[in-house]
């Protein structure tokens, strides 16, 4: 469970919490008091950070750049020129 620990606190917490609501998004959007949409979204996001950490457990550094394109700290088109360049220079 490398991901798990690899997922940002307040990402594990989300997870514990579904976990506890059996897996209902109605249930967890009640918890955090927002709607639906908005708690599947958040879990697409998880997801997406589970996926990339999977994919990625040998390099770390594209690993982070890309979970900051999910968390929308940084464009798609950003991301690749950061990585294609730093793979440039090694």
């Amino acid at each position: 469970m490398d991901w798990f620990i690899s997922l940002e606190p307040e990402d594990q917490e989300f997870v514990k919490q579904l976990v506890l609501a059996s897996g209902s998004l109605k249930q967890l959007a009640k918890i955090y008091q927002v709607s639906y949409p908005t708690v599947r979204v958040r879990l697409d996001r998880v997801i997406q950070k589970i996926k990339l950490i999977e994919q990625n457990k040998g390099n770390s550094f594209e690993s982070k750049v890309m979970q900051m394109v999910i968390d929308e700290k940084l464009s798609l088109e950003s991301a690749k020129e950061i990585i294609t360049n730093f793979k440039e220079e090694k």
